[in-house]
């Protein structure tokens, strides 16, 4: 054979290649080492123990020589920031706003003027504040970017990859042919969620290829000669990169629209991507848009075109790297397109060579398309040999064949010599507290209960303080987001595709899929070991997110976890699992991100496997007691003031709390203080009545989209003789309308917590104060905590607090300041004094309202059905509207109020809740639908008239209905109404005239 070359790479040698990758010990000669962070406790400990960002680091691009991972110095002042930057060399600052008392707008450029070389990296909450947070135009600075922060570290990983990607390309594309991908966008959103995407793919695929037996020294080395991935803003930039870089550039990402010559240009991305496809014609391109009409734009480039707006964006992208840039499969066709054929790696791809036909064979060839799946790979070297081989260097095209098949042999062989196999040992410690299984993020529910747990352990005063209880976390297992991935990858489950489905249609689904392989076993492992209930809760990534918090939207699970066959109580709990999965895709939370901007395919779902809190009684188990407390009250009253926070207590499972049911509601610094429980008539009414429990002795349950069925109902009374029912409960004599806080008398049991609040029992209101503390001080916001209480008989035991869940709430009174004036008052339809939000909305001329003249208390099942009918239709029209009526909205006890779930009011802008003789509830600040409505920033408006508020009915009902249902109407007014909400007085009026 003759060559037009003069030699190849590795021919003298007999393709021989160095199997120590020589060359690519010099890549990667630049790193990350030092990390300054300025933020709060909770954002600093997410950096570094969500998924122990060391370990991740680590393990999931070693490659990119890391030996010393990144560590994070944190600060949380602009002073001490200053300070640290004075007195040692950091590799990057990262600034989270919001964190306290600080201008993150100012501290950047203090920064810069210290270390004018030094990359500052803005991480902010929400898109919208990021004009907020970084220097004006007029005072950009060199080495600055700015990302959305959403409690993910994957773009932590993603930020330090990509700095040290440009600081490395110049030297590892020269010295090593070190591939690059050309990512051009503008949007600091899309930037923030693709560029983990792309470096994930990079790592997944990377790693992908290395074949079994492969030891830690090669994956290594191959990982550094991953392609590298830049950064473009405009077309100038995005030129620059590609002519500098045009030789080693696998391929071009781009947005259409985004500055060319310092204006905002429509065309931009199709000019950039027609010059580069007529300079070179082998460089897969992908252009990105939210206007779809560009795709036939797109196919003229031609280009591969992903619309932004898609449902299955992240999944499009995924899909350009796999079939266009040359990762996942080596797919053969026929020149006609068809596939033929497909070689997951070179073992695989050696032999696909010697069967599929010369048409095809000669397709790929005239493509490059072997070379760039080898470059894709980390093969570069090979890579580097197959490009400039055409087949005119042969005689024939059997011996272009044989020659590539030939150098691939020669290649495998060459990297499996002297390879030693790394096995993972298995543990189970019985005193440890959390531990998880997998890579992967431990989802927002995971990240808030790990980091209370550090923080607990950090702060000894607080054990200190309470030296007679203990107060910690129940044993935590996580089952990392890694394992969603491996479930909804091995059963082939499109994400797009759940959309069209019902809640039960996708339970089913994801039912009848089966766990992987790995995680079943180890599973297995760990329920041979224990034997205590198990609580199986959802930990969504986007779950407890500050700002943008989900609650109470995905399914919990509680097993008994009793059962002799190990087998029969490992396929409870896999199903349980696969249901909280199943979950991610259930209308309600698909409904809430819709209004919160996310997509549902960036969600991934963790699982925590948790010891439950409580005793047996009987054949039942439950917690003495359970609850919600807020370090905000929303509705302060008497002596009390909001920061000072609230509590919900409940006897047994934390259900009845949830789900807003009659539970006990206190400030934790004036637990005496009771206003719903100020006469006999009172407590009676307002009393807890049903307690749930967890039943035991069954057999394993089978589970559903319905989390209650292992759960039991019952009246307090039913429960008479327990320990926690006769500590926490009084006893009504009727004969004297009396209630005696002793269980001895005869009468009827009233659960009253007098032993608590009032006797000392346990000091319940003082540790909530102490632990809510403790937990605002960590986040730097607001916080809330589910807990429950284990108590003992026997006086000599410590009694048990436990934090079972911990997450940031969202205030909204700090904002900017709503004046409501005396004229304001005269002019209103709708006054109160106890309205949650801080708002001045003109955009709502739609009311939905219960018809008072036909409400009936025993049917609001049918009320919430037909709010959901007229929720669809408005939310189809694009209109948010007011909602108005009688009771507790989202309670799930139909005495209380109107039980609508969120995907029943999901357009609604602002709510009331009026009063009603036979509705007599507090509002439920501790509940899951409470949480996610403050969260929205969505106005909550609670009319007692009984306080001074006030709701004109007779203006409402006169006003012409636009459609109605049998309990509902609607009115579309002709203009729009002004709701003005003072956050700081807690007041409201809505006007319309």
């Amino acid at each position: 054979m003759t060559y037009h070359r003069e030699s190849i790479p590795g021919q003298e040698s007999g393709f021989d290649f160095d199997p120590r990758f020589k060359k690519f010990h010099e890549l990667m000669g630049k790193k990350i080492r030092e990390i300054l962070l300025v933020s709060t406790p909770y954002d600093a400990w997410i950096m570094e123990e969500d998924c122990r960002l060391s370990e991740r680091i680590i393990h999931e691009y070693r490659g990119l020589n890391l030996s010393h991972p990144p560590r994070l110095h944190w600060v949380s002042t602009d002073s001490d920031a200053l300070s640290a930057v004075e007195k040692q060399r950091f590799d990057m600052v990262v600034i989270i706003s919001h964190y306290t008392d600080s201008d993150t707008a100012s501290i950047g450029p203090e920064i810069q003027a210290k270390d004018s070389e030094l990359p500052i990296i803005y991480l902010n909450h929400d898109v919208t504040d990021t004009l907020e947070c970084v220097p004006n135009e007029n005072d950009a600075l060199d080495n600055v970017r700015t990302f959305l922060w959403t409690g993910n570290t994957d773009i932590l990983l993603a930020i330090v990859k990509s700095v040290e990607d440009e600081m490395n390309v110049s030297h590892d594309t020269y010295t090593a042919g070190i591939r690059v991908i050309i990512f051009v966008e503008d949007s600091t959103e899309y930037i923030s969620s693709l560029l983990p995407i792309l470096y994930r793919e990079l790592v997944i695929q990377t790693q992908a290829v290395m074949e079994e037996g492969l030891n830690e020294e090669h994956r290594l080395l191959a990982m550094r000669a991953r392609p590298k991935i830049l950064v473009a803003n405009d077309y100038e930039s995005a030129k620059d990169l590609y002519n500098l870089y045009k030789p080693y550039v696998l391929g071009i990402i781009s947005d259409v629209r985004f500055p060319r010559e310092c204006e905002l240009d429509g065309n931009a991305g199709f000019r950039l991507l027609e010059e580069i496809k007529r300079d070179r014609f082998d460089i897969p391109l992908l252009l990105t848009s939210s206007e779809s009409a560009n795709a036939v734009k797109a196919q003229a480039i031609p280009a591969t075109f992903v619309d932004k707006n898609s449902d299955s964006l992240h999944a499009d992208v995924r899909s350009f790297f796999i079939n266009h840039l040359g990762f996942g499969d080596f797919v053969f066709r026929s020149p006609d397109g068809p596939e033929i054929a497909r070689a997951p790696n070179l073992q695989s791809l050696e032999k696909k060579l010697q069967e599929i036909s010369e048409e095809s064979f000669m397709y790929h060839c005239n493509r490059n398309d072997f070379s760039r799946w080898l470059f894709a790979r980390s093969e570069i070297e090979l890579a580097s040999i197959v490009r400039p081989i055409r087949d005119e260097d042969f005689k024939d095209v059997e011996s272009h064949r044989h020659y590539l098949v030939s150098i691939i042999h020669q290649r495998r062989i060459s990297r499996q010599k002297g390879v030693v196999v790394n096995l993972d040992g298995k543990a189970f410690d019985h005193d440890t507290d959390f531990f998880k299984i997998g890579t992967g993020s431990l989802g927002g529910k995971g990240r808030g209960l790990a980091f209370i747990s550090a923080y607990l352990r950090d702060n000894s005063g607080l054990h200190d303080q309470y030296d007679k209880i203990s107060i910690r976390i129940p044993q935590t297992m996580v089952i990392t987001t890694e394992g969603f991935d491996l479930f909804i990858r091995e059963n082939d489950i499109d994400p797009a595709s759940m959309f069209t489905l019902s809640d039960q249609e996708i339970a089913d689904k994801f039912l009848k899929s089966s766990i992987p392989d790995q995680l079943e076993n180890e599973l297995r492992d760990y329920l041979n070991k224990i034997n205590y209930p198990l609580a199986i809760r959802s930990s969504s990534l986007l779950e407890d997110a500050q700002f943008k918090a989900y609650a109470g939207l995905y399914k919990t699970y509680m097993l008994s976890n009793d059962d002799d066959d190990l087998e029969c109580r490992l396929d409870q709990l896999t199903d349980a699992i696969k249901l909280v999965y199943a979950s991610t895709y259930y209308k309600a939370p698909r409904d809430f991100a819709k209004r919160v901007g996310h997509r549902t395919e960036e969600e991934k779902m963790a699982v925590i496997v948790q010891k439950m809190v409580g005793d047996r009684f009987e054949d039942y188990f439950y917690p003495a007691m359970s609850g919600v407390a807020q370090s905000h009250n929303y509705y302060p009253f008497s002596k009390m003031k909001p920061e000072e926070g609230i509590a919900t207590v409940a006897l047994g499972l934390g259900k009845t709390v949830m789900e807003g049911q009659k539970a006990l509601r206190f400030s934790p610094k004036y637990p005496e203080i009771l206003p719903q429980r100020t006469s006999v008539d009172d407590i009676l009414d307002n009393a807890q009545r049903f307690v749930y429990v967890l039943k035991l002795g069954m057999p394993c349950t089978n589970l559903d989209v319905d989390d209650d069925s292992t759960l039991e109902k019952f009246e307090i009374s039913e429960l008479h003789g327990h320990f926690p029912v006769m500590s926490l409960c009084s006893t009504y004599i009727p004969s004297e309308h009396r209630i005696r806080h002793t269980t001895q008398a005869n009468g009827h049991l009233v659960l009253t917590f007098a032993s608590v609040l009032k006797y000392g029992l346990f000091p319940l209101g003082e540790v909530l104060s102490s632990v809510l503390d403790l937990g605002q001080k960590g986040m730097g916001c607001p916080v809330e905590i589910e807990f429950s209480v284990k108590l003992y008989p026997d006086r000599q035991k410590k009694p048990e607090f436990y934090i079972l869940q911990v997450r940031p709430m969202t205030v909204k009174a700090e904002l900017k300041k709503v004046n409501i004036s005396k004229e304001d008052i005269n002019r209103t339809f709708c006054y109160s004094n106890h309205a949650l939000g801080n708002t001045y909305n003109t955009d709502i001329k739609d009311i939905v309202y219960v018809k008072p003249d036909v409400f009936d208390p025993g049917r609001t099942p049918e009320v919430a059905q037909e709010i959901g009918k007229m929720n669809a239709e408005l939310m189809r029209n694009g209109h948010q509207f007011l909602l108005v009526g009688p009771g507790r909205w989202g309670s799930a006890d139909r005495w209380l109020g109107i039980p609508v779930s969120w995907s029943d009011i999901s357009g609604v802008g602002a709510m009331v809740e009026t009063s009603h003789a036979n509705l007599k509830a507090d509002p439920s600040q501790g509940s899951h639908f409470f949480h996610n409505i403050t969260t929205l920033g969505i106005n909550y408006i609670n009319v007692l008239e009984s306080k001074g508020d006030f709701f004109n009915w007779e203006w409402l009902t006169a006003l012409p209905i636009h459609s109605e249902l049998n309990f509902i109407a609607h009115v579309n007014l002709d203009h729009f109404m002004e709701i003005k909400v003072d956050g700081r007085e807690s007041r409201c009026v809505m006007i319309y005239n």
